[in-house]
């Protein structure tokens, strides 16, 4: 999905730019059609393109073929390496890397652990032997719910213990209710409609990660090397979650706002500050955006900073991490 957004005569004598995001009921892609509004007011005329496998959007920003991108950590990282979704460019990959740098970093999605109420899943355990959606062929989502559904179900591995689904995020709701998989684990805001509209249609089970869980090493790891951070689906959330009568414990994604270290300072600049000093306008507009943390800048962030970026956080009196100075 494409879309052009823009504000009136101001817009018209605007700086046009591209940016790849993921899917349109997750945060990577609501972040950026609510934040090009913004963007707008700098100036900046943001030409969004959705629905992206956002590893290939790294890989094409880093090689200048589009301007921005919401990048996944664990994709730079994999980039930086020349490994994963980019073994195949090995040392282009590693030096393409150094061609892209952070604006800001925020959630991407929840992981929604979901199954039909009647399926005979009620816990983690039960996706032994059961076919699994785990997110698309190349994205790094894979390796995340891969890297969940382990630590929660005390060791379960896609292959040996369960069948582990790769699709398109467009076509995994739909192939869910075909009946082509038994566990569909979405990368969604929390209140997607498209859930809702789920759950409403027939009873749903959304499964929580235990508490004794949550205190485990295998847990600890899942979230650093997916660049995962804990979150909840707050009771009622669903309405028809079976069980929806209490907070639910999942992951969520870390998220970048990225662009090419050949993109101007001033540009970088008005589009750090174009976020920031917009977001709770944001979220008022947008309530599946209400989960994003206004203090947390930089969560997840793995990239260095531009230069344009770090120019607004030191003006703002913001602390950076020390490992993301350009």
């Amino acid at each position: 999905m494409a879309a052009t957004l823009a504000a009136g005569a101001t817009v018209a004598q605007a700086q046009s730019l591209s940016l790849e995001g993921g899917g349109a009921a997750s945060l990577t892609g609501i972040v950026p059609q609510t934040y090009a509004q913004f963007a707008a007011e700098e100036g900046i005329s943001l030409q969004v393109v959705l629905g992206q496998t956002l590893t290939r959007s790294a890989l094409k920003l880093a090689a200048g073929r589009i301007d921005m991108a919401v990048v996944p950590p664990p994709a730079f990282g994999a980039m930086s390496r020349g490994v994963g979704p980019y073994a195949d460019q090995g040392d282009q990959a590693k030096a393409m890397a150094e061609n892209v740098r952070a604006l800001f970093g925020f959630p991407g999605g929840t992981l929604h652990a979901i199954t039909w109420a009647d399926s005979g899943v009620e816990d983690w355990g039960d996706l032994a032997g059961k076919r699994v959606y785990i997110g698309p062929p190349a994205g790094a989502a894979s390796g995340q719910i891969q890297g969940m559904i382990t630590a929660a179900s005390g060791g379960l591995a896609a292959g040996n213990d369960y069948e582990g689904v790769r699709a398109p995020w467009g076509a995994a709701q739909q192939s869910f209710q075909d009946g082509q998989f038994d566990v569909y684990v979405a990368l969604a805001a929390v209140g997607s409609q498209a859930l809702n509209e789920l759950s409403l249609q027939r009873e749903i089970r959304i499964l929580g990660v235990p508490d004794e869980v949550l205190s485990t090493d295998a847990w600890t790891e899942a979230l650093t090397k997916g660049a995962l951070v804990k979150t909840q689906i707050p009771a009622g959330t669903y309405s028809g979650n079976v069980t929806g009568d209490t907070d639910l414990t999942t992951a969520a994604t870390s998220m970048m706002m990225a662009v090419h270290k050949d993109m101007d300072d001033d540009t970088a600049y008005a589009l750090t500050k174009a976020y920031w000093e917009n977001l709770e306008s944001m979220m008022n507009a947008n309530a599946l955006m209400r989960t994003i943390d206004i203090d947390n800048r930089f969560g997840g962030t793995n990239a260095p900073l531009h230069p344009g970026a770090v120019r607004y956080y030191e003006e703002a009196g913001i602390e950076i991490p020390a490992n993301l100075m350009p």
